[in-house]
């Protein structure tokens, strides 16, 4: 599984949305991407990747393009 497919994976699981969702989609756009939702996709992206998110990136996470950017600064290629 690549890196994008794993990053993908964890937004269809936790969020339960289609692949054609995932373009476009934000923090608070759906209702399980809440505050609960948000702490747990973090410690799954930490756990996936094997990186330590920064207080201020879980902060700024605030959509599926965006976290390809923060993903990014820690290394992971998607």
């Amino acid at each position: 599984m690549t890196n994008l497919e794993k990053y993908d994976h964890l937004f269809l699981t936790s969020f339960k949305v289609k692949p054609e969702d995932l373009p476009g989609l934000k923090y608070q756009g759906i209702p399980l991407w809440d505050s609960l939702g948000h702490m747990d996709l973090m410690g799954d992206l930490e756990e996936t990747f094997g990186i330590s998110l920064g207080t201020v990136d879980v902060l700024d996470f605030s959509s599926y393009e965006k976290g390809k950017e923060i993903l990014a600064k820690y290394g992971v290629e998607l």
